[in-house]
């Protein structure tokens, strides 16, 4: 794509902050206002688009996109986006566990036992455990409440919750990350408890390793998006 504009600043507008583009306010895809709640947010896109060479990818607009999808996709569809989200109460990483070896079975319940813990308490809930590959059904009770923690978040949340319970591949340890009782790191090593333990036995795979740190940059863009929605 090539730069259209000279400069992008953050303006306060009704209902929050709009990025200005030579002075116009932006819009989304959708052709709606692109208003976040918080200037700090604003600004990040704005750095972002004056960044951006004379030559660039839309690809490289990452906050951007997080905006685009809160106000186009979660704002219509946010029924469905937090039962979505919530539906990974019942596939959680966390609560399918090896059966053999020992070692590995140490290895995911030192790292996974505190987070379901944790979310116990912090929900009132107890997710099942199961040890194999069979799937478990967890209670419509434990998807309810997921289902009406994930509601109390905004839209703007919500967006950034779906990468990193979707990279993550836990509701648990997403939401641990998004209450500030996990750091983005640790949740990533836990998440790659799994995939580490066969990277010891049977070495590195480049594919793989390709595909981890693609994976652990997107976690960090969503991670940081969500951060400058509470700055």
């Amino acid at each position: 794509m090539k730069r259209f504009w000279k400069q992008a600043e953050a303006v306060e507008t009704a209902g929050g902050f709009a990025i200005a583009l030579d002075g116009k306010p932006m819009r989304s895809p959708a052709k709606r206002p692109l208003v976040v709640p918080t200037r700090a947010l604003a600004e990040a896109i704005a750095a972002e688009w004056n960044e951006q060479p004379a030559d660039f990818k839309a690809e490289a607009l990452v906050l951007t996109r997080y905006a685009n999808t809160a106000v186009d996709r979660v704002a219509d569809l946010r029924p469905d986006v937090v039962a979505e989200l919530a539906h990974y109460a019942g596939t959680d990483l966390l609560c399918y566990r090896a059966v053999e070896p020992d070692d590995l079975v140490a290895r995911q319940a030192a790292a996974w036992d505190p987070w379901i813990e944790w979310a116990g308490r912090r929900f009132d809930l107890a997710l099942r455990v199961t040890a194999g590959l069979m799937p478990i059904a967890q209670d419509a009770a434990v998807v309810a409440r997921m289902a009406a923690a994930l509601d109390r978040r905004a839209d703007a949340e919500l967006a950034a919750l779906h990468t990193l319970v979707g990279i993550l591949g836990s509701l648990v340890l997403a939401l641990a990350v998004a209450e500030g009782e996990l750091a983005l790191d640790d949740a990533w090593q836990a998440s790659r408890v799994d995939d580490d333990y066969q990277t010891e036995k049977w070495g590195e795979d480049a594919e793989a390793a390709d595909r981890a740190a693609r994976q652990r940059a997107d976690l960090g863009h969503a991670h940081r998006f969500f951060g400058l929605l509470h700055a």
